[in-house]
């Protein structure tokens, strides 16, 4: 399940840091660190944020928001953890991300979506394709994204976290498609301008920062429908618990595919 958390800003021009989805983690465990440790080791819950969305001014290295509203996108396999999060963070007055007062306002549940063999999507964090506390040199080095090398990192990565879910080897042996192919229009037009579509991002692992490489572009993903419907609701690559990850699906508007998520008050 998929939904969007909405806030008021009490705060309009406050800043985070470019690149603030280790702001966002510490912030989300404060909410969910206790189901996570009441859930059983056997039942694996993985979830995945977006960066905070808003109107925002670049700084240097910061950015400022401007906008009244803003809002962070949660996603989880495990629906309970999404009420646990939303009926604890939405019972406050106001909540703190770094130096931004959120004011929670109301929370959107995506509909669900009919996955095919075939589905184009756009990022909204960056890809991790590999972790650096399994190969620090090749979590940071640039891997082409039309390679296969690339795809067949994620494919990997992918059906190892859905046998983790509790996916059995009979229903992994039909998930053998498996290509991702990037929009080459937009990789040449980003090229043409030099501007990247990788960048080197912190990630924190028990207070110890280390680096890896994530990936920013449009693709199509040619895989089988669960596969689909798995990674879009709980992340793709590695990290997704991190923010790293978190796709939409290209060319439709959000705003038409939501219902409002009722919000229990004590």
């Amino acid at each position: 399940m998929r939904v969007r958390l909405v806030f008021n800003l009490g705060n309009r021009g406050a800043e985070l840091p470019f690149h603030h989805q280790y702001i966002i983690t510490n912030f989300f465990l404060e909410y969910i660190g206790a189901y996570l440790k009441s859930v059983k080791e056997s039942d694996k819950v993985f979830y995945n944020f977006s960066s905070l969305k808003g109107q925002t001014s670049l700084g240097k290295g910061s950015l400022q928001f401007l906008s009244n509203k803003v809002s962070i996108i949660f996603t989880s396999n495990d629906e309970e953890l999404i009420d646990y999060l939303i009926q604890g963070l939405y019972n406050k007055r106001s909540v703190m991300l770094g130096t931004l007062e959120l004011i929670p306002a109301s929370v959107d549940k995506e509909n669900s979506i009919d996955f095919t063999n075939e589905m184009k999507y756009v990022c909204l964090s960056p890809i991790a394709i590999s972790s650096p506390m399994e190969d620090s040199v090749f979590s940071q080095k640039y891997i082409n994204p039309s390679f296969d090398l690339f795809s067949d990192t994620l494919y990997e990565n992918t059906l190892n976290r859905m046998e983790q879910a509790g996916y059995n080897s009979d229903e992994l042996s039909q998930y053998y498609q498996f290509q991702l192919v990037p929009d080459k229009e937009y990789l040449n037009k980003m090229k043409a301008g030099q501007k990247k579509i990788a960048r080197i991002f912190p990630v924190f692992i028990e207070s110890e920062k280390l680096e890896l490489r994530g990936y920013t572009f449009p693709f199509k993903l040619y895989a089988h429908p669960n596969v689909q419907k798995f990674i879009f609701t709980s992340g793709f690559g590695v990290f997704t618990e991190k923010g790293f990850g978190m796709l939409d699906i290209a060319n439709t508007d959000p705003n038409v595919r939501v219902t409002p998520y009722p919000v229990r008050k004590k």
